[in-house]
């Protein structure tokens, strides 16, 4: 999803891939399996997110970028709790937790702000989108 919303060669892009990378080596160093059932699920989940009735069919809607940007704080917000965690237990790792709930919080920073922009475009009165008043109206 991150190569998608943000670009395959987009640097956050490259840096969510590698922790992904590292999470599953914090998994194995920790002897925990991962569930071939959630990550179904979740594969899933994603594809049929995709499938949306917004009036267009062969083009994004703007709504498109805000929620697939919104997923991305959510799951880097996650992430960086789940670093966090494992510091307050004392986990010892091969990995600096340090380093990786520094690099969490900062590509929360610039998703966020990427996702402000995103919402700004999709819901402002040019984009054809509903804004605030046209809702109310």
């Amino acid at each position: 999803m991150a190569r998608r919303a943000l670009g395959p060669r987009h640097h956050v892009a490259s840096q969510i891939a590698r922790d992904r990378e590292t999470l599953e080596d914090v998994m194995r160093q920790l002897s925990i399996k991962p569930s071939a059932i959630k990550t179904g699920v979740m594969r899933v989940a994603v594809r049929a997110g995709r499938l949306k009735l917004n009036g267009t069919l062969f083009k994004r809607s703007p709504l498109s970028s805000v929620v697939e940007l919104e997923t991305l704080v959510v799951g880097v917000r996650g992430k960086e709790a789940l670093w966090t965690a494992l510091q307050r237990a004392d986990v010892r790792l091969q990995d600096d937790l340090e380093a990786l709930v520094k690099s969490a919080r900062a590509q929360g920073a610039e998703l966020e702000a990427l996702r402000l922009r995103a919402a700004e475009r999709a819901f402002s009165r040019d984009s054809g989108q509903v804004s605030g008043q046209q809702a109310t109206a």
